[in-house]
């Protein structure tokens, strides 16, 4: 009996220490929106593969978290939402959905695959937040990007990419769609930056 009424009184009390325990806020899970429509089917094809690598990110950008920046340099994150992956994931998969719209490169693979391709687009992701300045708000995705030789490791070319997006909404999920919208931006540069640098070695090498 006395066994009993010491195992009750441990539930209760361990029952009781959950209670207080703090809850986790919940948080809306957004995907990186996009609106870009598929090329046509007839346009040329290269004959080069590409392999498309999450570019490096500081910790703070690493991570789901929706970057806001809302004076000087003074970064945080929207409470109650988050994105689906780290922005560097996010940002490789729109890259890969991006290249797949485009048509020109069809012989892609992504990093997780780890395959070989004879060239690869690496870069750091400098910048992936909304910021509030003298113009208001705006969405700010800043990208250092290289192109460079698979086999080799040699850098072929670099660019650095930067796209601001004017928001007048700053609800969450309109903030979301201008990261969509400036996303769309920096796929299009990106695109055809690639695939003329690549090009242009391609033919050099003839």
């Amino acid at each position: 009996m006395k066994h009993t009424r010491l195992a009750l009184a441990l539930a209760l009390s361990l029952s009781s220490a959950c209670s207080i325990l703090p809850q986790a806020d919940p948080s809306d899970v957004y995907r990186l929106p996009t609106r870009q429509a598929a090329h046509s089917s007839s346009v040329a094809t290269a004959d080069w593969s590409l392999r498309l690598n999450k570019p490096l990110a500081s910790e703070m950008l690493n991570s789901p978290r929706i970057a806001v920046v809302p004076q000087g340099d003074l970064i945080s994150s929207y409470k109650g939402a988050r994105w689906s992956d780290p922005a560097p994931t996010l940002l490789r998969n729109r890259m890969l959905d991006a290249f797949q719209r485009d048509g020109r490169v069809q012989q892609l693979s992504a990093d997780d695959s780890n395959l070989q391709a004879d060239y690869e687009l690496v870069g750091e992701l400098q910048s992936f937040q909304s910021e509030y300045g003298a113009q208001g708000l705006n969405v700010v995705i800043r990208l250092d990007a290289r192109l460079i030789q698979g086999r080799t490791q040699r850098v072929l070319a670099s660019q650095r990419f930067e796209v601001h997006q004017p928001l007048s909404d700053k609800q969450v999920p309109a903030v979301v769609e201008g990261f969509g919208q400036a996303s769309d931006q920096l796929m299009a540069q990106l695109v055809d930056w690639t695939v003329r640098q690549a090009e242009r070695v391609q033919a050099k090498n003839q």
